[in-house]
């Protein structure tokens, strides 16, 4: 029984996650919370909690101790804990903490003590150059910088005139100044779809997710030529789809067709940390053990979450009004204005980097956060296991892949760029070499060095071609078949060129053919038989 909005209801509340892109170790936690009736999950709401009140993180599918829940879609919604035990505030830091953990799959910084250091965390060696851009981000002169860290200014200067080098008593000092300069930039997952040719959605839900079946809605859906969805609660946050059984006209059987995709959407991977968490498994171990199902990526989201402001979404809006940056994409658009929050996207589909201003499309939602400005990278196919390949295989860090991504692909300066520089085949080292860079964007990508997406590409064949079009075209050339379309399909097929790499597989499939036919009827076609001479014949008779 739970009380919502002053109303007696016949539900039980039910823990589905934290839904918490940034985790603030405050105690006041986002989580969602199911409404069980008669077994089945009718409503989900995502409410403020105290987690000192809530105790111990449920596990996912358990009964929570919620009595009431109050507020609305606009204001958000607040809960009232039936219990309450301040003893148990350590063991919920724990847990916080340990998620949080989880859910950073890196973490940079841009000043760090070298003494304090934690071995999870990167920050680049500061340079002369990262020091003069630190100053110019600040707004302050050298005597100013010098007065707020107790030193003498002629300590700067020489610095800055690489006269003299960076102790690790000036960066305690400069850190004591300025504190902001050791927030963090995280590095999380906000999207992730798979595919996974060789399971059903009940397979992947118990296998691979590891989640309760009841917790997921079976439904029908005519997506991406699929026949059938299970959602996690009834919402399209962690959802599969799939084939659904169907019946054999001829045997009465019912006949499974595999291959899912699982989708798991910004909300989808926060609710999806915490099982990771109670599986005491990690991002990496789920991927690699995604590959062992022979599951690949169709889409991967990477978010760095820029705690402090480092860049502004003002500035970086101004910068591309002014066409004061360069991309390797030419396309890109910005939407939003100065009230609600921009947002900028460079590239298309499928490969994009995207900025916005992550505290103001929260504040919108009535929810707190205590990021500022998130950059988006959403990488699609290739490029997705590009990312995954390097970080399984080549034991790189997530962190440093995505920011090389980030460096080598957009760049900011201060200097409007010629548009024959634009041209150039070495604009990258050209701008670099004759314009000064936005300080904020070069000190946030300090970690990053120059990569492309390099994959071994997939080896054609007629198999591949064939398997493409049963999961993927026949469903499609059905509906043409019935509804009176098959003749000009069949004149297509017949008059169809073929690229130059088409006909050799239809070279390389006949002469497969033949070679396997002659096998069979033990005829060598490959070497000729001796032509008949009736001279010989005639010799032979004499």
């Amino acid at each position: 029984m739970i009380t919502i909005n002053n109303e007696p209801t016949a539900y039980t509340p039910i823990f589905l996650g934290t839904t918490q892109h940034s985790l603030r170790l405050s105690l006041q936690i986002l989580i969602m919370v199911g409404m069980k009736l008669n077994d089945e999950i009718v409503e989900t709401y995502n409410v403020t909690v105290s987690a000192i009140e809530l105790g111990d993180l449920p596990n996912i599918g358990s009964e929570i101790a919620i009595d009431e829940i109050i507020g609305n879609e606009l204001s958000g919604f607040k809960a009232k804990i039936r219990h309450s035990d301040a003893k148990l505030q350590s063991n919920v830091s724990t847990e916080l903490k340990n998620l949080t953990d989880l859910k950073n799959v890196g973490r940079y910084q841009l000043l760090k003590g070298k003494n304090t250091m934690a071995q999870d965390l990167n920050a680049p060696e500061l340079t002369n150059e990262n020091l003069i851009l630190i100053r110019q981000l600040l707004g302050v002169t050298q005597q100013e910088l010098a007065n707020a860290m107790g030193i003498n200014e002629k300590t700067i200067r020489r610095i800055e005139n690489k006269e003299q080098g960076i102790t690790d008593t000036f960066i305690d000092k400069l850190l004591v100044a300025y504190p902001d300069l050791a927030e963090s930039i995280e590095v999380q997952f906000d999207w992730v779809s798979l595919t996974l040719p060789d399971l059903t959605s009940k397979q992947v839900i118990a296998d691979v997710l590891r989640l309760q079946e009841n917790l997921f809605l079976e439904r029908p859906t005519s997506q991406n030529f699929y026949t059938r969805e299970m959602a996690f609660a009834g919402e399209k946050n962690i959802y599969i789809q799939d084939f659904a059984p169907v019946k054999n006209p001829e045997t009465q059987a019912m006949d499974q067709k595999f291959g899912t995709t699982l989708y798991l959407t910004g909300k989808g991977t926060r609710l999806f940390e915490k099982a990771l968490l109670e599986q005491s498994m990690n991002w990496h171990d789920f991927f690699a053990k995604a590959r062992l199902y022979r599951g690949h990526l169709t889409r991967l989201d990477i978010a760095l979450n820029d705690k402090w402001g480092l860049l502004n979404m003002n500035d970086l809006v101004k910068a591309v009004q002014e066409k004061l940056f360069w991309s390797k994409s030419k396309s890109y658009a910005v939407h939003g204005n100065v009230n609600d929050g921009w947002t900028v996207d460079f590239g298309k589909s499928p490969f994009v980097i995207r900025a916005y201003d992550k505290h103001k499309e929260q504040a919108n939602k009535d929810y707190d956060t205590d990021v500022k400005t998130r950059f988006e990278l959403e990488l699609h196919q290739d490029k997705a296991e590009y990312v995954l390949d390097e970080w399984l295989n080549n034991d790189k860090k997530l962190v440093d892949i995505t920011f090389d991504i980030l460096y080598s692909y957009l760049w900011f300066t201060n200097g409007k760029i010629e548009d024959q520089q634009l041209k150039s085949d070495t604009v990258r080292d050209e701008i670099e070499a004759t314009v000064e860079p936005m300080p904020a964007w070069s000190l946030l990508t300090a970690l990053g060095k120059k990569m492309k997406f390099v994959r071994e590409p997939k080896k054609q064949s007629v198999e591949r071609i064939e398997k493409w079009v049963l999961q993927s075209v026949v469903p499609s050339l059905a509906v043409l078949k019935k509804t009176g379309h098959w003749h000009e399909i069949i004149e297509a097929i017949n008059t169809a060129e073929l690229s130059a790499e088409h006909e050799k597989l239809v070279m390389a499939s006949t002469k497969n053919a033949i070679t396997q036919a002659s096998k069979q009827l033990n005829i060598n076609f490959e070497k000729p038989t001796k032509k008949y001479n009736e001279d010989d014949e005639q010799g032979k008779g004499a």
